[in-house]
């Protein structure tokens, strides 16, 4: 029996009974629990085989509920908000004392976003409570685009899957925290350094941390296919000692020329960013189900969208 629904009264009463429900979102599915319910986060870190060092993000209907969770928004936090939320914007603020530290890792930092999925607004609206939902996947493994991809992985530890459809933008979050004030990109995600630096000026990036991280995806290996994953400049080349092997291969605008058009998968024949983006995660679950022995990925172009592509492969690679 299928643990997918559309049922949001459904998904409000087990989230009232401190259970979790995969949440659908326009980056990726999120596996939900009240932020308050001791039970609850530690059923999210124990399914996820997550460690406790990893914070979650913390997910509010609307910007009135923001003083709740944080207590302090600089003005570029402000600039920031104001121009991407509802939306793929995560910002890492100074957190409430009524935060638990288990979400935020201890830290006194709190990471926050309100999602732009008129199914999850609709779900958080009917609660009197934020919700934790890191991605809804084992902890290291592809993130999960829709509800199918999460009911592979969990179909018998978790109760529901509340059905949002396929999500638009397809990778997660961008993350921007402030380090004296200062605004630190600390995960390239679904809206572009450009556009970030469009609305607050130059930025800094500081997205590698694999101990103690100041927030999610920071960690260097990370989104990962069970099936060896490369990624490379020159798939041809890279390819030609392996003639052997049954290889799958992630493109970005057209075909490896000359090789059996079998298991290659372009992501935008039109070159667009932004729908290569939205197929990423997809495109990988797809091609880890067909017994391969390898799956080669084609560096993307390295600006807009095409960066956060390539941190997502990057960190899903097996390194040479």
């Amino acid at each position: 029996m299928s643990i997918i629904s559309k049922d949001i009264s459904k998904a409000v009463q087990l989230l009232k009974e401190d259970k979790l429900v995969a949440i659908p979102t326009e980056t990726v599915y999120g596996l939900a629990g009240n932020i308050y319910s001791e039970r609850a986060i530690s059923s999210i870190f124990k399914m996820k085989q997550r460690p406790l060092f990893n914070p979650l993000i913390v997910h509010i209907p609307s910007i009135d509920n923001l003083d709740k969770i944080v207590r302090e928004v600089p003005e570029k936090a402000k600039l920031l908000s104001n121009a991407f939320w509802p939306g793929p914007l995560t910002l890492v603020l100074k957190k409430q004392p009524s935060v638990p530290d288990t979400v935020t890792a201890g830290k006194d930092t709190v990471a926050v976003r309100i999602p732009n999925h008129p199914v999850t607004i609709k779900l958080l609206e009917g609660l009197n409570f934020p919700l934790a939902a890191p991605s809804a996947n084992p902890f290291g493994r592809i993130s999960p685009t829709c509800a199918e991809h999460v009911e592979d992985y969990f179909k018998n530890d978790l109760e529901m899957v509340l059905d949002g459809g396929s999500c638009k933008n397809g990778i997660e979050s961008t993350i921007v925290g402030f380090e004296n004030n200062e605004p630190i990109i600390y995960r390239l995600g679904s809206i572009s350094i450009e556009d970030i630096q469009a609305v607050i000026g130059n930025i800094e990036i500081k997205n590698k941390k694999d101990s103690n991280p100041d927030a999610p995806g920071m960690l260097s290996r990370h989104y990962a296919p069970s099936t060896p994953t490369f990624l490379v400049e020159n798939v041809s080349t890279f390819i030609y000692p392996y003639s052997e092997k049954k290889i799958g291969f992630l493109l970005f605008n057209k075909p490896i020329e000359n090789y059996s058009l079998k298991n290659q998968f372009v992501l935008s024949e039109n070159s667009n960013l932004m729908e290569a983006t939205s197929k990423v995660y997809s495109t990988l679950h797809t091609l880890d189900k067909l017994n391969l022995d390898m799956i080669v990925c084609e560096t993307f172009p390295d600006y807009g969208l095409g960066k956060s592509i390539n941190d997502r492969l990057l960190r899903a690679t097996k390194k040479e």
